[in-house]
């Protein structure tokens, strides 16, 4: 098992809309994360002295092939249409890596 963050930004103006769809994720979506082998997923939100909003996701990954797995959720047609509605919610951290839409974090501490 692997943990993984991941951060982005959220439009302060999208906020509430960002909570009600997340309040009630489509069951697709549920099923494909746990088909990609994430487990324990949780997202927060954060206001930070910038004056903007983060989200701060953390997942465990269980599977072999990250890689394969998180190609297997992008190519999935229920998630595409759910990132279509939380994507323009979102802004990306200008120094994330290419090809990535959520900011890699480093773990540098875990206690069970």
């Amino acid at each position: 098992m692997t943990r993984y963050a991941r951060i982005v930004g959220l439009r302060e103006e999208r906020i509430d809309e960002y909570k009600r769809l997340h309040e009630a994720v489509w069951p697709e979506v549920l099923d494909r994360v746990r088909r990609c082998n994430m487990r324990n997923y949780s997202i927060f939100l954060r206001r930070m002295p910038d004056g903007k909003h983060y989200l701060f996701a953390c997942f465990e990954y269980v599977g072999i092939d990250f890689a394969a797995d998180m190609a297997a959720m992008a190519a999935d047609p229920k998630t595409q249409e759910w990132w279509k509605l939380t994507d323009p919610m979102q802004e990306p951290l200008p120094d994330r890596p290419e090809g990535e839409w959520w900011a890699p974090a480093e773990e540098v501490f875990h206690v069970d």
